[in-house]
């Protein structure tokens, strides 16, 4: 029977309360867990101390290494199995609480008397320091001494429960320290809901004897992901074999998931530290089976950016990145490449699956174009998207925000071809009697199969939708007006333009004496006046400027003397002859475009017939506008029977094209949950509202005059 988590955590939390002065609270982490994880192997090396210490005198002066080897597989669990690592110091946690004195320097003989695998991961905690600060605070006797109480061995407290220990705990320094949210911590429930929408629709595969699991979290923390991924396939498959790797850039939330490891006795497993982002410690391994993580949430990636900047692509996507500000989906495209290639029936080929958890922001954030929205559709396109599983909030210790859980993989099932399903589990959360942080409900357990049931059946209903790829994603059109231009030459646009242009005063009289002051409704006709005005100028009269001066008196004549009318003519930018301009079926991709004359389609597309010619309106900036039009209808027929019956003089911008497949518009993608899950409930009636502010008024009079009376 393993021991309560809780209260042991407790125990261990209240030790830590003995470091209150040298240390602020954020600070704790940096002594308790490396204790607990010295405390842990001390407890775990016990039964076989004795014959690692008399095997260690008869081997002394021969070769380290050769040491290490032989002392590994002289330390053994309950079970008879070689443990992979060993302590040949004479101490232990009862004879360092023997010596009260000498506590400091036994403590590094204790630590240093341990096989190298073991040294190193304290070398990651930097625990030397702590050590010598503990001593110099006279602390380091009375934690070692409390330390010694606990008996952590795994026949009182198990790998399961000790991972929850390390869990609260991690939570607890990180509240302290105000971590970023989402950082380092899943819950447990959380977990094994992934793991189960991971794994369980290969319950058949994972049930035959002998079968080899590899599982990869590249955002590990301490490991508690992996853990439970294994848990669910032992508990189905006592004869499979299971290794996990992981990466993780915090040093103590490395050293406890390798400490994990040594524990559990996983020689075939890694735990690794580095920046996944940028150090890739599994580079050459593309093959993992499954792939799980909670990276975190909404941080920026600034301090990776001029490095990943050098890359020719990033681990094989070569599209745009996200913005600086949230690096949640490069976590997935590194999932995705180190997914195995698939092939249907093939051993060799298996494919993968990976599940990861993201906060709102990957689902839509970002327009058409974008890096967010490109990586969306990279995936999507590839029909690697399976499902997004809504989770309730409050449900992580450090953030109350709404959670997504991401199901990714190469090889769906034929049901699922060109499919992605919603879940939304929002309301299918339990209150929690008592607040851990920010975390105020859980997903019991009938919670948890009901939503595996839901992934597995596949089917719409109240909480579940299913939909084709295509359905996400969206082409985004640039919707023009034209440009209206009346003339005019008042008084006022007299002055301003003289005043920016006093050497063209003749110029302008010559105008005003053959256009008059009146109004003109035609800018493109006054405008073939004015030129020809300008050429007729007397040799001694001066007229527009050569070069770029030219251009800038020509822009200031038609700002001073034109203002925006909608009863004036369009503005004519160029003209072509007919022929010089087509429309091909390539700014159309994959779109079936209703059947009309070429002059119509042209002229939905800025180009009208103007006599022999065809000409482009110059678009008004004030009147622009853009619309996200469905992938499964065609441009024209959305600006036909959405936009044309409103505003007959709109056209589409054929000049914004996609990108990726040429086609006019931004093609973006994104997924919004409130949209697909919204229902309507009508507002309650007027009388009823009335009624019951009546009571409250009544309610408030009363009390009034109890005060007054």
């Amino acid at each position: 029977m393993s021991a309560n988590f809780q209260q042991l955590a407790n125990f261990i939390w209240s030790v830590a309360d003995l470091l209150r002065g040298p240390y602020r609270p954020p600070q704790y982490e940096r002594v308790m867990l490396p204790l607990t994880v010295l405390r842990r192997f001390d407890a775990v090396l016990a039964p076989t101390k004795e014959a690692v210490l008399a095997r260690y005198e008869a081997l002394k002066g021969k070769e380290p290494v050769l040491v290490d080897r032989v002392l590994n597989e002289v330390a053994k669990n309950d079970e008879g199995t070689p443990l992979g690592f060993h302590n040949h110091s004479q101490l232990n946690f009862y004879r360092l609480k023997g010596d009260p004195d000498n506590v400091a320097r036994h403590l590094t003989d204790y630590i240093n008397g341990f096989s190298e695998n073991v040294r190193k991961i304290f070398e990651r905690f930097d625990f030397d320091k702590e050590i010598e600060k503990l001593e110099e605070s006279n602390r380091l006797y009375q934690v070692v001494s409390q330390f010694a109480e606990i008996d952590l061995h795994p026949r009182k407290v198990d790998n399961i429960t000790m991972g929850l220990v390390f869990e609260d705990l991690i939570r607890r320094f990180n509240e302290s320290a105000n971590e970023t949210a989402g950082d380092h911590f899943t819950p447990r429930e959380v977990i094994q809901l992934m793991v189960n929408l991971l794994l369980e629709p290969d319950t058949k595969v994972l049930t035959q004897a002998g079968i080899v699991v590899t599982i990869c979290d590249p955002a590990c923390g301490t490991g508690g992901m992996l853990a439970e991924a294994q848990n669910w396939i032992r508990a189905h498959n006592g004869q499979a074999t299971v290794k996990v790797y992981g990466q993780d850039y915090n040093p103590r939330s490395y050293a406890v998931a390798a400490s994990d490891l040594l524990i559990k006795g996983q020689k075939d497993s890694r735990v690794e530290l580095g920046n996944t982002l940028t150090d890739d410690r599994f580079d050459d391994m593309h093959w993992f089976d499954y792939l799980l993580a909670n990276p975190p949430f909404g941080v920026d990636w600034k301090a990776e950016k001029k490095e990943i900047d050098r890359w020719p692509n990033f681990r094989g996507y070569a599209g745009k990145l996200p913005r600086i500000n949230d690096g949640a989906l490069l976590f997935l495209l590194h999932m995705v490449s180190k997914f195995a290639d698939y092939q249907p029936g093939s051993k060799d080929l298996p494919g993968s699956r990976a599940a990861v958890v993201f906060n709102g922001s990957p689902l839509f954030t970002g327009g058409a174009g974008s890096g967010e929205s490109d990586i969306r559709r990279w995936i999507i396109e590839r029909d690697m998207l399976e499902a997004i599983i809504a989770l309730p909030e409050q449900m992580f210790y450090n953030t109350g925000i709404g959670t997504f859980v991401w199901i990714v993989t190469n090889r769906k099932a034929a049901d699922r071809k060109n499919k992605v399903q919603l879940i939304d589990a929002r309301e299918r959360y339990t209150p929690m009697k008592r607040s851990l942080g920010d975390k105020r409900r859980y997903l019991d357990q009938a919670a948890i199969d009901a939503v595996t049931r839901e992934h597995g059946a596949m089917e719409n209903g109240k909480t579940s939708r299913v939909f084709d790829n295509t359905d996400f994603g969206y082409r985004r059109i640039a919707v023009l007006r034209p440009l209206r231009l009346r003339f005019e030459i008042t008084d006022d646009a007299r002055e301003r333009f003289l005043n920016t242009c006093p050497e063209l005063y003749d110029a302008l009289l010559a105008v005003e004496e053959q256009l008059g002051h009146e109004p003109h409704f035609d800018w493109n006709q006054v405008w073939d006046e004015v030129q020809q005005i300008f050429k007729k100028l007397p040799d001694d009269m001066e007229g527009w400027a050569k070069g770029t001066k030219g251009s800038a008196q020509r822009k200031i004549f038609r700002d001073c003397f034109t203002t925006v009318d909608p009863d004036a003519a369009p503005v004519i930018a160029r003209r072509h002859k007919k022929g010089e301009v087509s429309i091909g079926a390539e700014l159309f991709p994959q779109q079936t475009l209703p059947t009309l004359e070429a002059t119509e389609l042209y002229a939905l597309l800025g180009l009208h017939t103007h006599g022999k010619a065809l000409v482009e309106y110059e678009p008004d900036p004030a009147l622009k506008d853009a619309e996200s039009i469905p992938l499964k209808e065609d441009i024209v027929s959305y600006l036909l029977n959405e936009v044309r019956p409103y505003v007959a003089d709109a056209w589409i911008d054929r000049e914004t094209l996609d990108e990726q497949d040429g086609g006019i518009g931004k093609v973006g993608y994104e997924i919004n949950f409130n949209r697909v899950f919204f229902q309507y409930k009508a507002p309650r009636p007027l009388h009823e509202i009335d009624a019951e502010l009546a009571e409250v008024e009544k309610r408030i009079m009363g009390l009034l005059r109890e005060v007054t009376e």
